[in-house]
């Protein structure tokens, strides 16, 4: 059963007659068009998929032959409208107010607009053999790039320069960066999406090191901390405290836990240590065709683990003014626990 055709199956479950899909993530994932306009109509024995005269081309090429494939104009909403029936589920989630007050004026009588949620999503994120294959080489590669980064020394070079250098790697190696590398020394740590900027990376200070690589269309994530130098025991004391609630976090990974229940695993230890107000973002989510999607490991999380989800597992603390730590392994979820396909050392490792 292709994935168009799964989805027809749970939108009928859904009692909607057909769905509008109209994220190109979505779009990509159901059909495996690349390009930059288009759109789907499931339903019943209906797959269709909509582009303009630029994309017919590479969707004759991309798109599979179950599909549909009338030409429309670049402004595809008209021509959608036109198949549309029933009971017409859509992604509210990602489809702007301006293009459904569109879709609403052009309406016939007869047709109810349902927000439909996250369908596609909750497909997306049980991954098949092929992408977990793809997401393995994709963490494979950037542990290539990670390693060498340590051969080339950090100290008295600048946190852009260390974090451009990865992502030029990451490219002769034949991928791009899932999004752009942090690299976070001394207090810059303590800001976990922190942006690498011309501040030089000194001796004897911890630095966060947060990157991933987008290979043939999926995406891989991980997080080291590393010293470069020997460190306060403040400083190690923490590390060895995240290190220890990340383990206790994989070890809680399984089909059937509750995102919210392995997010308060790490949670609670870090804690009872005294630095909860320090750990102030989730414990985890999704990878896949994108760098963050679902299923979530946090606090709010109404998820559920599944066989086959891909998530990561960071937990982190961060000491405003001082340092930050973070630890971030990227996993399978297998039914009585995990692969983990990061491959790097986590015992604190000095670099030069």
């Amino acid at each position: 059963m292709t994935r168009g055709e799964r989805l027809a199956k749970v939108v009928t479950e859904r009692e909607l007659d057909q769905l509008f899909v109209s994220d190109l993530t979505n779009v990509r994932y159901l059909t495996g068009f690349t390009g930059t306009n288009g759109a789907c109509l499931i339903g019943g024995d209906e797959l269709i998929f909509f582009t303009d005269f630029r994309y017919t081309e590479r969707a004759a090429h991309e798109v599979g032959p179950e599909w549909e494939r009338p030409e429309a104009e670049r402004e595809l909403i008209p021509q959608i409208v036109g198949r549309i029936s029933g009971r017409v589920g859509f992604e509210d989630a990602h489809l702007s107010v301006r293009q459904l007050a569109r879709l609403e004026a052009a309406t016939e009588a007869g047709v109810e607009l349902i927000p439909a949620g996250d369908l596609v999503e909750q497909l997306r994120a049980v991954k098949e053999p092929g992408e977990l294959e793809r997401i393995a080489a994709a963490a494979e590669l950037a542990d290539e790039v990670y390693r060498w980064a340590l051969e080339r020394g950090m100290v008295g070079r600048t946190e852009r320069d260390v974090a451009h250098a990865c992502e030029a790697r990451l490219r002769e190696l034949g991928a791009e960066p899932s999004f752009p590398p942090i690299v976070a020394a001394g207090a810059n740590g303590a800001l976990p999406h922190a942006e690498p900027g011309d501040r030089e990376i000194g001796a004897g200070e911890l630095v966060v090191f947060d990157m991933g690589a987008l290979l043939d269309g999926y995406c891989s994530d991980c997080t080291r901390t590393y010293a470069t130098g020997e460190v306060s025991d403040d400083a190690r004391e923490v590390y060895e405290l995240v290190l220890r609630a990340q383990m206790a976090a994989l070890g809680a990974i399984r089909a059937g836990v509750a995102g919210k229940e392995a997010d308060a695993v790490p949670r609670e230890m870090i804690a009872e240590a005294g630095h909860g107000d320090h750990f102030g973002h989730g414990t985890g989510h999704g990878v896949g065709l994108e760098v963050h999607e679902g299923p979530r490991l946090g606090t709010t999380s109404e998820d559920h683990l599944a066989e086959n989800n891909v998530v990561t597992v960071e937990p982190g603390v961060y000491m405003p003014g001082r340092f930050g730590v973070r630890i971030e392994d990227l996993v399978v979820v297998t039914a009585d626990g995990h692969r983990n396909l990061s491959g790097l050392p986590k015992e604190l490792q000095v670099v030069g």
